[in-house]
């Protein structure tokens, strides 16, 4: 505790910054979009186990069992955006949009305080609500499709979604502090989204599967994995890390295998084939992606750092 001017004793660094996350995250956590958004997940989360039991019964058929359930379990690519929109999309914006944040920096904290504080609230408040959503699963997958298997490794796929999310965290932190319009930066967040998602498959299918699409924030090159349970899709891009670190902790030793989807004409008709591209282990797959995911969030803060310490409040 330090004294002031005045004499009044100053709340320590610590005290001052869990101020900051708690104001954050009951401030996030009290949003309709949010609300409404985990209710989503969690009814489509719920669906994945409901059906196979509405549609069991209506044709009595015995439901298989399905032991690998809750370790397959990832959140879709679009899930871990919206969540990572939702979330911040108006974390920083809004501040500067309403006002709020001529008030709170006259309270004994810093920017790079209030930024912190931001991004630790939003890790905390995806990483408890996407272990609620696992562990809702794995019950789920129990309760459906009986004794579930590696379930220790579950934790590895909810790190990955974590890790995966935390680039669009980043991305739209920067946005909305370059821009501090809520809705440019939603704009700006989505566009970028889309744009990879419609991209990258395109160039895929003519190009061929590069290396190069797995070091932009989307699915990256698809490939195919030969284990003992049999061939396995694995993306190598950054949105599926939960997944790969999976695949990796049950195959290390198996490799990828790239194919380039070949079309050709004969008899007047098209004929699609695949031919091999070339071929990584899971290991580098794995690493690159959580390496490249890694990558992009730290320049990402940075840069919403920057713009958010250098920001002139009063225009």
């Amino acid at each position: 505790m330090t004294a002031t001017r005045l004499g009044r004793n100053r709340p320590s660094w610590f005290t001052r910054f869990r101020a900051v996350v708690r104001y954050e995250m009951l401030w996030n956590i009290r949003k309709k979009k949010f609300i409404g958004t985990v209710i989503v997940a969690f009814i489509f989360a719920t669906l994945g186990w409901v059906l196979p039991v509405i549609i069991s019964a209506s044709t009595n058929q015995i439901i298989n069992t399905n032991p690998d359930y809750a370790v397959t379990f990832t959140i879709p690519a679009f899930g871990m955006f919206l969540f990572a929109l939702i979330t911040v999309m108006n974390s920083i914006s809004s501040e500067f949009e309403s006002g709020t944040v001529v008030p709170l920096l006259t309270k004994p904290v810093s920017r790079t305080m209030v930024f912190l504080g931001k991004v630790l609230a939003a890790f905390i408040i995806i990483l408890v609500t996407y272990t609620i959503l696992f562990a809702y699963t794995i019950i789920g997958g129990i309760f459906v499709y009986g004794h579930q298997n590696n379930i220790h490794l579950v934790p590895l796929g909810l790190l990955g979604n974590i890790i995966s999310t935390f680039i669009w965290v980043a991305i739209v932190l920067a946005a909305g502090a370059l821009s501090k319009s809520t809705i440019v930066s939603a704009l700006i967040a989505l566009g970028v989204f889309m744009g990879l998602l419609l991209a990258v498959p395109i160039v895929s299918v003519f190009a061929g599967p590069s290396p190069a699409l797995n070091y932009v924030p989307s699915s990256g090159a698809s490939g195919t994995m030969i284990t003992t349970q049999g061939p396995i899709t694995v993306g190598a891009g950054t949105d599926n890390i939960g997944a790969n670190l999976i695949n990796y902790a049950l195959y290390s030793s198996s490799n990828v295998d790239f194919n380039k989807t070949s079309i050709q004409i004969q008899d007047s008709q098209p004929r699609i084939t695949q031919v091999f591209a070339y071929s990584e282990p899971i290991s580098l797959v794995t690493a690159r992606s959580v390496a490249t995911a890694v990558a992009y969030t730290i320049v990402f803060l940075f840069i919403a750092w920057i713009a958010f310490k250098r920001a002139q409040i009063l225009e």
